[in-house]
């Protein structure tokens, strides 16, 4: 259904990093999710009504709540989608990592409301009715559900979209929790066994985990989430396709939404190049990057000595030295500054954020094994943190 009404409404619906098609994607589903979860509801609603029974009248209110879910992330694409201005001019596309995270808050709310009414039940049970209309609109809201958890969270992931993907695990856990409730009307239905209050409970668990799940992966990129390890080797390898370009280091990748991301870095190029030529390449570098991921790019030139053998063996000389610590480290930036009575050694160490020794003894560590070999050589050592998740 999403794909052929995709068709018909969307124009180049298979571009999925567009931010227009992305929002259409998202207000598609989101119109397509609060139709099937009010008619859930309105079905599931009148069967608990005619059976008493609580918990399928709890996921009755579940799938309305499911439908103010639906709502919620449909404002958020619409208002993520807003322009850049004077006061967000990096846009407004986190507006749809709230919205998942207020669906991811819904979820909960209902879990808690579902558990606390089961619990009265097991304590209070009353007479349940089963008849087979209400296992029916039980059977159907399971094949629903179960739509809905699939094309959310096909699309979800074309688009890359978090909201989406919440509400896809959402589904996935309605439908779960629907199966419980039918299981609990068949054996009514087959034994008279009455266990509504603890079907409800089991409804409510699986609720509420999906909505703490839903929360995690939410709440991720709000706090500031590391990029994927395929879109970091996706910049490096633009940007070491430069024949001028040795190395890439400092990569930071800043995210202001799915459709609005900055990233900086720094590329080593040839010290004795022709500094207009190297500024035309790391131009043409950025606009490569942005054409072909659609990330804004600043690129900022590191000058390094190509042609020092001494400097180069030196290098290699800390490189084990670093390594030897942690296999993990690594450094950049490396200069040799030469005196009368000291010589300084100047470089940038890279460091994993669970690296078991502080930064200092880390500094006093590779200062002491160089000094013991070369006792005329201080280190001085600047320690970087890993933004782009390369040390994992």
């Amino acid at each position: 259904m999403v794909r052929l009404l995709a068709k018909i409404f969307i124009k180049n619906n298979k571009d999925y990093s567009d931010s227009e098609v992305r929002r259409k994607y998202g207000v598609l589903a989101s119109f397509l999710g609060i139709f099937l979860n009010l008619l859930l509801f309105a079905g599931k609603f009148s069967a608990g009504i005619i059976t008493n029974a609580i918990s399928i009248t709890a996921d009755a209110f579940n799938n309305l709540s499911d439908a103010g879910s639906s709502l919620i992330t449909l404002l958020g694409f619409k208002l993520s989608n807003q322009k850049p201005d004077n006061k967000h001019p990096f846009g407004h596309g986190r507006i749809e990592y709230i919205s998942g995270l207020l669906v991811s808050i819904v979820i909960l709310i209902m879990a808690y409301e579902l558990i606390k009414t089961s619990i009265v039940k097991i304590f209070n049970p009353e007479e349940v009715i089963v008849n087979g209309l209400s296992i029916g609109i039980l059977i159907a809201s399971i094949c629903v559900k179960a739509y809905m958890f699939l094309y959310n969270r096909s699309y979800g992931t074309k688009i890359k979209s978090n909201a989406m993907r919440a509400t896809a695990m959402d589904s996935l856990s309605d439908s779960i929790a629907t199966s419980v409730v039918l299981i609990s009307a068949i054996l009514r239905l087959a034994f008279g066994w009455n266990i509504d209050g603890f079907a409800g409970l089991l409804v409510g668990a699986f609720i509420a985990y999906a909505g703490f799940k839903s929360l995690a992966e939410t709440m991720s990129p709000i706090l500031g989430q590391a990029p994927e390890p395929e879109t970091v080797k996706a910049i490096e390898e633009i940007v070491t396709s430069a024949d001028c370009v040795t190395g890439v280091h400092d990569l930071i990748i800043h995210d202001y939404g799915p459709t609005r991301t900055f990233v900086s870095l720094h590329a080593e190029v040839p010290c004795d190049m022709d500094i207009l030529q190297i500024h035309d390449v790391i131009d043409n570098l950025e606009v490569e990057v942005r054409t072909k991921l659609g990330f804004e790019t600043t690129i900022h030139m590191d000058p390094v000595d190509m042609n020092d053998e001494n400097l180069k063996a030196m290098k290699e000389f800390v490189i084990k030295i670093v390594t030897s610590i942690d296999s993990r480290l690594s450094i950049h930036d490396f200069r040799m500054v030469r005196g009368e009575s000291h010589t300084n050694l100047i470089f940038d160490v890279l460091v994993p954020y669970d690296l078991k020794i502080s930064n200092d003894s880390l500094v006093e560590s590779i200062d002491y094994k160089v000094k013991g070999v070369y006792p005329n050589i201080n280190c001085v050592i600047e320690v970087d943190s890993d933004y782009a998740g390369i040390t994992n």
